[in-house]
This record gives C-alpha cells, structure tokens and sequence, in this order.
C-alpha cells in the first residue's frame, strides 16, 4: 500500500483509490506535499485542506484543457477534464455530510466526467433505469468485437463508491475487450442514488437488482440469458444477497467478501479494523437514512449473508486482499465456505505475489480485476485471447 501519509490511513486510502482512477504521480505530489502537517489534524480542519489543493489541481487541468479545445485538440481536453473529475470526486468522498460546497463540488464531477468522456471518445454512455418513482443512474460500456447480443456484468458501489471511480479503476474496460459489456449502477445509498434523489440504502438489495435486470432485457444488445453481476466492498454484500433471490443472473463476483457487515459495525465501535471515510458514523446513518447510531446499528443487524449464500445457484467467485485491514479475511472463507448450491465456486485471496492485498485490492487493482475480467469472460462465454 503506497502510504504518502505515515499516520493516515483514510487519505492513504484516497490518495491509492485516485491512483487506481488513473492520477499522476506529479500531481500527486504537487497536491499532497503541503499536507503533511494537516494530516495529523481532526477530520473537519484536515479534509478542508485536502480538498482545497486537490481542487485547485482539478480548476488548473480544467484551465490546461479549455488551451487545447481552443487548438481543437478535443483528446487532449477530454482526458484532463477526465483528470479532474476523479481528482473532484476524490475530494468530495472526504467531505462530512452537509458540510458546505460538498454538493456542489458533485455536481462538478458529474460535468466535468460526462465532458471527459464526450471529448475522448470514450465507449461509455450514461443511461437512466426507471426505479420506484425516478430512476438509478449507470454507466454503459459496451463489449468490443462482438456481433449479436453480448453478455453483460452489472457492477455495484460499495458504501463510498461511485459509479465514476468504478468505471475508472478499470473492469469495465477489461470487460470489453474481453467481448463482455458492464452497467456500472449507482445503487440506492451510492453515487446520484444518495446525492441527488435521497434513494438511500437497503439490505434487500434484490429490490433494487431486480429492476436493473428488468431494464437490461428491454436491450436488443444484451444476450439476457448471460447476465452476472458484481460488487466491491459493501458491494460484497449486496451482490451475493442480489444474486441469490434474482434467479436472472448467471453468475457473481465480490471485490471484497462482506459477509457480516453488522460484525464489522460493532467491531469498529471497539476501534477495531480501518475507517474507510472521515466522519465514518454520521455517513453512515447518511447512507442507510437512520436518525441516530441506534436505528442504524438496528438496521446493520440485518446486514449480513447468513442464511442467503447458500440460496446461490449459480457459478460466483469469492475475492479478497490477504491483508485487508478493512474487512477480516474470515469473512471470504465464510461466504465460500456457505456457497454450497453453487455449481462452480472459487475462492481466490490476493497476496503479495500478484498483488492487490489491501481491500478490495485499492493498493493494486490491476492484477486482480484481470483476474476477475477472465473469469467473468470464461463463465458468461466471453474470450481471453
């Protein structure tokens, strides 16, 4: 784990996650070297100064990118307005709930990410999935080299995650190339779900799944019968559990097993295992729509894969970092372990040989998620070579 900030895990973990969205190690530097001092501060005067240099990072590349689009170099452009999106996004995911500007500075990185894509040219395309009475926001990338309907991989946040970062971490573009396409959803408790419409999180995340799927089997360009889905971090809740009671999907991976999101709560009010947010207990009971650490401790006792997993009837793969400080490795072991209707089970742990031990492999994705790619290609009948 690239640790720029010796006492910090949460902004270690920002600085490796905007790494992994495709961050320069200049800029890296350029933002993080006068944050040294303010790393060791309390939460609010801390994260006030992170976001301060990394927007004024984002405001020079967006300043770099209006000199090329008035040279007409439309590439260029859109990859540093690209840049800083992810560079915003970083910035806001540190931000308490409510706390001034955080709203608008979202609103920045939706802009700033669809004039990126637009300008690159990139195989990405924002739909809408009617949901109750709005709708869930997703990102589309199609399959490449593929002639007919293409199998499809639905790809859900975990509980800081958006839409955004998961597509530019990768899978998705691993996927194509692999004749295999992904809808990147930003789930209720995620992303625009949360931010924009107050679709907060829910335990029984088939609710949610399974109109997702609805939408997928209106698309001439997806062979239906060869949907799977996967989640990263919280996300490796929410899949097996969606997994198990919508019998459309072929298979599920988890980026990180989850499988007693409530242990994990009550661990970390003993101060046990890493925060992933500043302000963890406020966005907390932000995400899951609870008015206090009660309600909220009362629904994450519903939290959990006891009982579910071994409801899975289809292929899935169980992936974890040998050295997860978020997320105790035991957990992957149970969710395999509880997998026993499943056709085809796999457990892989990520180690210091390929890569990727931290959780859900923010340290090193890369190995990893090829690693996850291959799978979902040999199982939703997609290629490898």
């Amino acid at each position: 784990m690239f640790k720029y900030f010796p006492t910090n895990y949460v902004w270690n973990l920002s600085v490796d996650l905007a790494i992994e969205m495709g961050a320069r190690i200049g800029e890296i530097e350029e933002m993080c070297a006068p944050l040294q001092e303010a790393a060791k501060a309390p939460d609010a005067a801390g994260t006030q100064a992170f976001r301060e240099t990394w927007v004024h990072m984002a405001d020079k590349l967006c300043a770099l990118a209006e000199d090329d689009l008035a040279r007409g170099r439309k590439l260029s452009a859109g990859e540093k307005l690209g840049r800083a999106a992810s560079y915003l996004l970083t910035a806001e995911r540190l931000q308490a709930h409510g706390s001034a500007g955080r709203a608008a500075l979202y609103g920045r990185v939706i802009d700033l990410f669809a004039q990126g894509v637009h300008l690159a040219g990139e195989n990405c395309e924002r739909v809408e999935i009617p949901y109750e009475d709005t709708h869930l926001s997703a990102l589309y990338v199609r399959a490449e080299g593929v002639h007919g309907p293409a199998p499809l991989l639905v790809q859900v946040n975990g509980l800081d995650s958006t839409k955004e970062m998961k597509y530019r971490v990768g899978l998705p573009a691993w996927l194509a190339r692999r004749g295999v396409s992904s809808l990147v959803v930003d789930q209720p408790g995620t992303g625009e779900a949360l931010r924009l419409h107050g679709l907060t999180a829910r335990y029984d995340s088939e609710h949610w799944a399974s109109r997702v799927v609805d939408w997928i089997e209106t698309r001439p360009d997806v062979d239906a019968s060869r949907i799977g889905m996967e989640g990263v971090s919280l996300g490796g809740y929410y899949c097996p559990r969606a997994v198990a009671f919508e019998p459309r999907f072929a298979c599920g991976v988890v980026w990180g097993a989850n499988h007693d999101w409530r242990d994990v709560q009550k661990r970390r009010l003993e101060k046990e295992g890493s925060f992933p947010v500043p302000h963890y207990w406020s966005h907390v009971q932000w995400v899951w729509g609870a008015k206090d650490m009660d309600e909220f401790m009362q629904i994450a006792e519903k939290v959990h894969l006891d009982g579910v997993v071994e409801k899975i009837r289809v292929p899935f793969l169980v992936t974890h970092g040998e050295k997860d400080s978020q997320i105790p490795l035991k957990w992957a072991h149970r969710t395999y372990e509880q997998l026993v209707n499943s056709p085809q089970r796999e457990l892989k742990v990520f180690t210091e040989r390929e890569g990727g031990v931290q959780h859900s492999s923010f340290d090193n994705s890369i190995n990893a998620g090829h690693y996850i790619a291959d799978w979902v290609a040999e199982t939703l009948g997609g290629r490898t070579a």
